[in-house]
């Protein structure tokens, strides 16, 4: 198995190395949205401790883990007035996984309006910011 890279760019966020913008922290996890959103409001929760994905996260920290997603599910839900919530998390580079830090993608999804693709160019900073605040509000 390939082992957790300190370096990778959640840790870097988790450091405070590189900007995000945050809607939700506690002792160990760390929700903010996503930089090239699949559709308005999809946001990404990770652990504080670093692990390379769920394979081989400590079950002590998804035990944490887990009811924030939740927590955040219902909150972008309500924020969004969406019709369900997509929740993902990759395992691997063949399965998708692209940053080798533990992370649940939380999307709000609306009947008939595809999501738009994870790549391309970044969403406007304001955008991310006026969604993360509705977000809270909904916490």
């Amino acid at each position: 198995m390939t082992t957790y890279d300190p370096n990778n760019i959640f840790a870097k966020i988790l450091a405070g190395d590189i900007p995000s913008v945050k809607l939700y922290e506690d002792d160990d996890t760390l929700a903010f949205m996503d930089v090239m959103p699949q559709a308005p409001g999809h946001l990404l929760v990770i652990p504080k401790q670093g692990s390379r994905n769920l394979l081989d996260a400590d079950p002590a920290v998804l035990s944490k883990l887990i009811p924030v997603v939740q927590k955040l599910a219902n909150a972008v839900k309500d924020a969004f007035d969406a019709d369900g919530v997509y929740v993902a998390q990759f395992n691997e580079a063949a399965a998708g996984q692209t940053v080798f830090h533990l992370h649940f993608h939380v999307i709000p999804r609306h009947d008939g309006l595809p999501l738009k693709p994870h790549t391309g160019g970044m969403e406007n900073i304001d955008v991310l910011k006026a969604n993360a605040e509705k977000i809270k509000a909904a916490l």
